[in-house]
């Protein structure tokens, strides 16, 4: 028997499968303490010693440098459920590693990997119906409180998760009917762009400072003093171009025989600029939003016309007033003559731009914006790392609640999902007479790593709270006119089991069948790993 030479390693069967296992058993266990409205905040310190403390599942599998192949496919599940959900990245890694470990141990029992994985799709394929048939609660019964509920559910596990979690979870909710569009009679399904809600981070101050500004709000006010504060309606001019005095390239020397000469050059550099100036104002803008500077000589023609600039715009920043006002952004004012202008139909529209004061900073806020609705956040925090934490807690609560009014359905928290589906599948598995029978009733016991895991960060003892929740979802599924406990859940702060939807703890039913959906593919991916090849680099040849 021949064989093909490899320069490389090559390692195939149970090794492959044992050390992919262990490699994302690893990246579980970093996430596993920070989960539930109980859970610890990991540190993590980059190769520059940039340091971020955080929770958020996200964050952290994007900040963990990780070397082996398998576990990457767990890093981009975590990418792919936060893109699409926004939250619940930690259960999605925890519960794929856990499906992994007991598939695992099923091979070693001698199961073949084809049978496993036909019963992870099969079970996979139930749990999501049996969520949408039996636990889903349609939102519109509810109002507006399942939307803050939800919000709430999201913060409790961050750093926002304290007595500040009320007030935070009705800005989460504001924010997002804020940006609502479509949903009119005209039969356009109505949509929540979370990119038009702006989140400003500003410190000094306490986190019960923090506010919702209506429209585009701008971290910084006038150039100048002598501007107004307030404009109605605005037109806006978004620029990426420099409006300070201009100066020759690199390179371009300018040799003059007199001093004449040498001021009519500068008086050049200066008519340039006002130029500049006048062709933006001629166009009836009276907001300029620019990336670059603005000379002080330049400022004094703003001030005469009435008009507001704002200077060192972040072009992120710029780029979302353009989107909000319908503007175009102008890298350039040159036109095909030669000349520098700028049209018109180039600019924004917005009811009012008005500086205002908030606390002791200064913000510009564009309401009433033409092209899209638009708000902004503006979050106060002690320092950076707390505003940093409270930004991505506050969009995660922002994407729960847009997930919660675009999918339409909830579901009650505390580990309920997972519970009533272990009871479930255990008795859909009885139900088959082939090897698949043991992948689905691994199924359901890995379901319940997400309870045991809300237990022991709780510090409650999870062996006897999840005894307690399987029997009364095992009475709720098997007893008629009990359907009432399918949402018991955990109340980890008196450690008892209680309905988790009175209790206010739910989840978008979105969030929980696409956790499920990725687990699952995840594992199933990991598992078809047989064979493991890994080629060293070839030197060149010194003489070639």
């Amino acid at each position: 028997m021949t064989s093909l030479p490899i320069r490389g390693t090559r390692s195939s069967g149970q090794d492959v499968r044992s050390a992919a296992v262990t490699a994302c058993m690893a990246v579980a266990n970093v996430l596993r303490s920070g989960l539930g409205p109980s859970g610890l905040d990991t540190m993590l310190v980059d190769e520059l010693g940039d340091v971020t403390v955080t929770n958020d599942g996200a964050t952290i599998v994007r900040l963990l440098d990780v070397a082996h192949p398998a576990a990457r496919v767990l890093i981009d599940v975590a990418g792919r459920q936060d893109a699409e959900v926004g939250d619940g990245t930690t259960s999605v890694v925890i519960l794929a590693a856990e499906l992994l470990r007991r598939a695992n141990a099923l091979v070693a029992a001698k199961i073949h990997p084809t049978n496993i994985i036909a019963g992870y799709r099969l079970a996979m394929r139930e749990a999501c119906k049996y969520i949408r048939d039996k636990m889903a609660t349609p939102v519109d019964k509810m109002g507006r409180e399942v939307l803050v509920n939800a919000a709430r559910t999201s913060l409790s596990s961050k750093v926002l998760g304290s007595t500040e979690s009320a007030s935070f979870a009705n800005m989460a909710v504001d924010a997002v009917q804020a940006i609502k569009t479509g949903g009119g009679k005209d039969g356009v399904p109505a949509s929540y762009p979370i990119k038009s809600v702006h989140v400003l981070k500003c410190t000094g101050q306490s986190a019960r400072e923090s506010e919702l500004l209506p429209g585009v709000a701008l971290n910084g006010g006038r150039a100048a003093a002598g501007m107004p504060t307030r404009v109605s309606p605005a037109r806006v001019a978004c620029l990426d171009v420099d409006l300070r005095r201009t100066k020759m390239k690199m390179g371009v020397h300018v040799q003059v025989a007199n001093a004449a000469a040498l001021n009519a050059a500068q008086e050049k550099e200066l008519d340039i600029t006002r130029d500049r100036v006048r062709a933006i104002l001629a166009s009836g803008a009276n907001v300029v939003v620019t990336t670059k500077g603005i000379d002080d000589a330049a400022l004094k023609y703003f001030v005469e016309a009435g008009a507001i600039a704002l200077r060192r715009v972040p072009l992120a920043d710029v780029k979302r007033v353009a989107k909000a006002t319908g503007a175009v952004l102008q890298s350039s004012l040159a036109d095909l003559s030669g000349a520098e202008s700028l049209d018109a139909s180039q600019l924004g529209a917005a009811e009012e731009a008005a500086e205002r004061r908030v606390r002791d900073d200064t913000v510009t806020v564009l309401s009433g914006c033409r092209s899209t609705a638009a708000c902004s956040v503006l979050l106060r925090g002690p320092n950076e790392a707390m505003c940093d934490e409270m930004a991505r807690s506050f969009h995660d609560a922002v994407c729960v609640v847009k997930r919660t009014l675009e999918s339409g359905t909830v579901v009650p928290g505390g580990g309920a999902v997972e519970a009533a589906l272990s009871v479930y599948l255990d008795n859909f598995a009885t139900m088959l007479g082939s090897r698949e029978q043991l992948a689905i009733a691994a199924f359901a016991e890995a379901l319940l790593v997400i309870p045991k895991t809300l237990a022991v960060n709780a510090a409650l003892d999870a062996t006897e709270l999840i005894a307690r929740l399987r029997a009364v979802h095992n009475v709720a599924q098997t007893r008629e006119g009990k359907a009432g406990l399918a949402h018991a859940g955990l109340d980890l702060t008196r450690g008892v089991v209680c309905n988790s939807s009175r209790a206010g703890v739910v989840e978008p039913a979105l969030s929980k069948i696409k956790s499920i959906q990725f687990a699952a593919e995840a594992a199933v991916t990991i598992l078809r790993i047989d064979d493991e090849v890994i080629l060293t680099r070839q030197d060149a040849d010194p003489e070639g």
